[in-house]
């Protein structure tokens, strides 16, 4: 599955960003929900061993659901209810350089488990059970959108590989699941989307002749659909009502409803 690759090639992508951070940068709070550049590394280390025992082991990956469940309910009882509470408490607080490392081990470890696996393989999640293809891109989609934060916290740049397309294609797929999960009828048709590659290859998908468009950066269309910018903040040509709305509420991840960032509130600060 070149998803495997691409999945590690993007979590080193993120691990040359934050390997010499000091402990005081790694507290640093980020535009994502107040989270820390520790606590967002510790969300993807957990949810990629989740993803490995969904692989390798179901039963461990069903004994650390429930725990997770149990752990969420009695931090919400201390007014705790963010995940990241549960997440630091799993992992005892782990933080700074050993995190990091930690984390690095576990994604190097986890890869060519995911590279030979039968990529049609059904494997458990928090949800519906899916492909082990579609686990493997999922963790690709997520520790590339998370991620933003921490280039964003920092100051820098993020310079993006057409492994996107990844998360284009997830963008893609759940344009009903959108609307789905806001509780509206997801209208047709589906917009048409032409998107420009980091590459300068040209994406293409749907019909060309339907006045439903999207048309601009794929990284800011990839934005949009896993919540790390605004619509307003892109410069993304929305032509079309359907397309309008769907930029509006756009969420290519499971889970209730989520309201996309505010408008200026999920930007690149300053280097």
């Amino acid at each position: 599955m070149e998803q495997a690759q691409d999945f590690l090639d993007e979590s080193e992508a993120i691990y040359e960003l934050v390997k010499d951070l000091s402990d005081e940068q790694m507290e640093q709070v980020t535009g994502f929900k107040g989270w820390s550049i520790n606590a967002i590394i510790r969300h993807l280390h957990i949810w990629n061993m989740a993803a490995y025992w969904s692989l390798t082991d179901p039963e461990k990956f069903h004994a650390f659901f429930k725990e997770m469940m149990t752990g969420m309910k009695e931090k919400a009882k201390k007014g705790e209810k963010s995940l990241r509470f549960f997440e630091a408490d799993y992992l005892d607080n782990l933080s700074g350089t050993p995190l990091v490392e930690t984390w690095r081990n576990f994604y190097q470890k986890m890869t060519p488990e995911f590279a030979a696996a039968d990529p049609a393989m059904r494997v458990e999640w928090a949800g519906p059970s899916m492909s082990a293809r579609s686990s493997i891109t999922a963790r690709l989609m997520e520790n590339w959108s998370h991620a933003q934060a921490i280039y964003d916290v920092l100051g820098v740049k993020r310079e993006n590989q057409d492994r996107i397309r990844n998360i284009v294609m997830i963008g893609l797929n759940t344009y009903g699941w959108t609307f789905k999960v806001n509780r509206e009828e997801a209208p047709q048709p589906v917009p048409y989307l032409k998107l420009t590659a980091p590459s300068g290859a040209i994406w293409e998908y749907g019909d060309k002749n339907t006045e439903e468009k999207i048309e601009g950066l794929a990284e800011e269309f990839c934005q949009v659909v896993t919540q790390t910018r605004n619509i307003a903040d892109t410069d993304l040509e929305v032509s079309g009502p359907n397309a309008t709305r769907w930029m509006a509420i756009a969420q290519c991840f499971a889970g209730a409803a989520e309201k996309p960032p505010a408008p200026g509130t999920r930007v690149m600060r300053a280097a």
